[in-house]
């Protein structure tokens, strides 16, 4: 099948409007003051942790780095310079389905020693959100979810992009509540490596 510029720009087209209009209208569903509160979680925590696996880990650290950058402690669990958890500490915690092995498992760990968990999920009834001091539903599919019901984009593509996009804008909401010019933040960007 030969696909012609024209037909490629259309389908592109199309694809950038399904995928801005699902984010749209999911950043707009999810409640301000949830994440106003976590907000607050995060910045008085003594050090944040962020896991997450696959494709939901590396949005999860994309948001570690944009708190890095405003001057708090963070680490990406499972890293070989992440410290141990501990008491003060929050631990914010990013599955899709709730159940992924390891993010509940830390979740676990997360409560024994004292720390705060931050569960980010679409599922409120999971095992992460039911281990969770403050849970933040993004109203995504499941990855596991083909009905097209909720997105019509593949997996978990929407809950990923939502993850990037809402610690995007706490980040900046954040930011704007600090005393801090982009240059001192840029002061704290990676400059080796």
């Amino acid at each position: 099948m030969t696909v012609t510029v024209e037909q490629t720009r259309t389908r592109f087209s199309d694809g950038r409007r399904i995928v801005l209009d699902e984010n749209e209208r999911l950043l707009n569903s999810i409640a301000a003051e949830q994440w106003d509160r976590a907000g607050s979680l995060i910045t008085s925590a003594r050090a944040v942790f962020v896991i997450g696996n696959g494709r939901s880990g590396l949005a999860i650290q994309m948001a570690a780095m944009r708190l890095m950058h405003l001057g708090l402690r963070v680490h990406v669990a499972g890293e070989v310079t992440a410290p141990a958890l501990g008491a003060h500490d929050v631990l914010i915690a990013v599955s899709g389905s709730g159940t992924t092995a390891s993010v509940v498992g830390a979740a676990d760990t997360a409560t024994k020693v004292g720390a705060s968990v931050l569960a980010v999920t679409t599922a409120p009834d999971s095992p992460l959100a039911q281990r969770a001091d403050d849970v933040l539903i993004l109203p995504a599919a499941d990855k596991e979810d083909h009905s097209a019901s909720i997105t019509r984009q593949y997996a978990g593509s929407l809950f990923e992009q939502s993850v990037l996009l809402a610690f995007d804008a706490l980040f900046q909401a954040l930011w704007s509540n600090e005393d801090q010019t982009a240059e001192r933040l840029w002061e704290r960007h990676a400059n080796i490596g």
